[in-house]
């Protein structure tokens, strides 16, 4: 309460009250209250309660006070899980009784005030399970199912057949206008802020328990590979949680970063005892921009082997469950505890994707700070000019001055005299992208859209340390400021894929064409000619390109092969496989594979437009990448088309934050970056004497 009070003075303050902040249309998640959880364990000891059903709740594994509700629970004479497999909570209830999955039910929901989502199964139950509402209505005797009841409500409630089907297509129904809002604020902010400050741990560090963006609350997705594999956006490390320390906490625990050990996957082991005696040993992740009094430990970790195959936890992946460091003060449960921290002195491998935290003031990133951008707005495009500027500006042309400027020809000079190969036109369509490091907040959407869309295989951890992920995509993360000061810590994220270059120098080194340029600009892969040289990824600047190194899906498997435990492989299972996009391949050992600009979807768009009889429209043909981004980053389309929204950024909106990666290498790559704008003071990066990252290489 008393961090909210102080953040709704922020809001006041800033005239966020009846704008941003909307007052009327009111969020409605989050409406659980802890007390409410705390007094039903008290009742459940007492013996006051006959009957406990849970439906997507896992308190045996998720509630700080896990080991009291499972005592209090063993005393309920009927206890009920409704859960789809057996969590660490099903395996102590006396029934288990499965509910559909959510693209099998029918539901409803009401996210903010008078914003409404229905829901209707896209598939048939796979298994034998049921809605947990028919569940209740069964033991009820109420005569009819949940999906006839709910139709009934919202057909009455629509008015009408013809609009209950409008609102059942459309999915979501919202007002026409958002009614809006303010509140006067009236809270102490002084009593808040030492509320707050007494809160301090008295002795050692205080933990907080966070929830991982891809993991869920309380570990919703421990179970799912994809988001398992999926790097967390800070640390860049995947299947495990760790102990996240600050530089100077590392350097008091012997487990200091510098340019030799980031490369080394084996960690230090840290022992953290909390206040109520619980123990876990977790490996030590520094993490530039911690408070030096902070450490963390990431949720959805140290899960039961019966979750499933990738969730389970043991010796040498899985993490360890940090919900028992959340502390319980009486009404409220508070995600953060003092605890005690040191080194074993022992290791254990963490597979983390990026080793290396600074960009070393090198032109892969540029950012300006916002003045530096008013005052002088061409600044970037000067600095093309001068690396790249002289090939359209020639000693001998009429009118020369001496000097690199940027040119609206600028692009197009050193394309064609930049190099000594010709230059190939592109008449019709030339497929381009642009990604806003603006707006990129790092968060991983477009690495699982793409791995969904794709057919991207999860590797595991073992092949994880060895370099051997397959992402199409990824974000590299980059660290600049005094590793020991904090609040120095400025941080940027930068999507990376292949490039799709016009002077590909993966192209020229391919002895058997399997990597070859398209018509329309595309960098493209023929899996059946690859004889896996990886000549390729060598010659790539980017390295963007995976080899396959095992079969990681059982692609070359026969349809009857059966491990020693009886256990089928995936590639044969009906279930596994229905999650393959059957418009993509599923690629084989010993091929090199990369992102394609999800050309399924640009035929099936060139395809549309045809069979209409009509020209491709902007916005058509759309990468999973774009199209699962939620701050809209990344735009992409017909360069050549000049009402797209890819022209307008790069030729009229965005040109003076427009820049390529490795520009003056002349490979000529159709994804441009539009440059970082900071709100503050200064840039610290590439100033060794502010920029401890770069001075020290780490």
């Amino acid at each position: 309460v008393n961090v909210q009070t102080v953040i709704n003075a922020i809001n006041d303050k800033i005239g966020a009250n009846g704008n941003t902040v909307n007052w009327v249309t009111t969020s409605n998640t989050w409406q659980g209250i802890d007390k409410d959880m705390i007094d039903m364990i008290a009742a459940m000891e007492a013996g006051q309660v006959g009957v406990v059903m849970m439906h997507g709740v896992n308190p045996s594994y998720n509630h700080p006070e896990a080991k009291r509700f499972n005592a209090a629970l063993a005393k309920v004479a009927m206890t009920i899980s409704f859960a789809d497999r057996l969590d660490e909570t099903a395996q102590l209830c006396k029934y288990v009784i499965p509910d559909h999955n959510f693209l099998e039910s029918w539901g409803d929901a009401e996210p903010k005030v008078g914003y409404y989502s229905l829901m209707q199964p896209g598939i048939s139950p796979l298994f034998k399970t049921r809605a947990f509402q028919d569940s209740l209505m069964n033991w009820m005797d109420a005569g009819q199912t949940y999906a006839d009841y709910w139709q009934l409500y919202w057909h009455t409630r629509m008015g009408g057949q013809s609009n209950f089907d409008m609102a059942l297509q459309e999915g979501v129904m919202e007002p026409e206008t958002m009614p809006n809002g303010s509140a006067a604020f009236a809270g102490n902010v002084a009593a808040a802020i030492t509320a707050i400050e007494g809160r301090k741990a008295a002795t050692g560090v205080e933990v907080v328990v966070y929830q991982k963006v891809g993991i869920g609350h309380g570990g919703a997705w421990s179970n799912n590979p994809w988001l398992q594999e999926m790097p967390d956006p800070i640390t860049r490390t995947v299947w495990d949680n760790y102990l996240c320390v600050s530089p100077k906490r590392a350097n008091d625990l012997n487990a200091g970063l510098d340019g030799f050990n980031e490369v080394d996957y084996n960690k230090f082991v840290a022992k953290i005892t909390g206040a109520n005696g619980y123990v876990v040993t977790l490996p030590i992740i520094v993490v530039p921009g911690m408070h030096n009094d902070v450490v963390g430990i990431a949720t959805g970790y140290g899960r039961h082997t019966n979750v499933g195959r990738a969730a389970a936890s043991n010796d040498k992946q899985g993490g360890k469950n940090a919900f028992p460091f959340a502390a319980v003060n009486g009404s409220n449960i508070e995600y953060f505890s003092a605890v005690t921290v040191a080194n074993t002195g022992e290791k254990y491998e963490v597979a983390q994707i990026q080793t290396h935290h600074s960009y070393e003031n090198r032109p892969v990133v540029h950012e300006f700070t916002l003045e530096e951008f008013k005052k002088d707005p061409q600044e970037l495009q000067k600095e093309r000019g001068v690396e790249i500027g002289h090939y359209s500006d020639k000693p001998w042309h009429e009118g020369h001055h001496g000097e690199a400027i940027a040119d609206p020809k600028m692009e197009e000079g050193f394309r064609k005299e930049g190099t000594l190969y010709p230059d190939h036109p592109y008449e019709g369509i030339k497929w381009g992208m642009s990604i806003d490091l603006n707006t990129c907040t790092g968060c991983g959407a477009c690495v699982v859209g793409c791995v969904a869309e794709n057919n991207i295989s999860v590797v595991g951890k073992y092949h994880a340390l060895r370099g051997h992920e397959m992402h199409w995509i990824r974000i590299d993360r980059y660290f600049s400021g005094m590793p020991d000061d904090p609040d120095t810590i400025q941080t940027i994220f930068q999507p990376m894929l292949c490039q799709h270059c016009d002077n590909a120098p993966c192209e020229n080194v391919c002895p058997v064409s399997a990597t070859n340029h398209s018509s329309e600009g595309l960098n493209q892969m023929a899996y059946n000619r690859c004889i896996g040289t990886k000549y390729c990824a060598n010659n790539c600047p980017y390295k963007v390109r995976h080899f396959n190194w095992m079969d990681w899906n059982g692609a070359d498997a026969f349809a009857d092969n059966i491990f020693e435990d009886g256990r089928r492989d995936d590639i044969n299972d009906d279930l596994t496989r229905m999650v393959l996009n059957p418009d993509v391949t599923v690629r084989s050992r010993g091929v090199m594979e990369k992102c394609t600009f999800c050309v399924q979807r640009l035929q099936e768009a060139k395809l549309t437009a045809k069979k209409a009889g009509r020209p491709m429209k902007d916005g058509e043909a759309r990468t999973a990448c774009q199209q699962s981004c939620p701050s809209d980053c990344i735009t992409f389309g017909n360069v050549n088309d000049k009402e797209s929204e890819i022209y307008k950024i790069r030729r009229e909106e965005q040109v003076e934050r427009t820049f390529y990666v490795l520009e003056h290498i002349h490979v000529l790559p159709n994804i441009n970056y539009l440059s970082k704008i900071r709100n503050t003071n200064e840039i610290v990066a590439g100033d060794e004497k502010k920029d401890g990252m770069y001075a020290e290489h780490i």
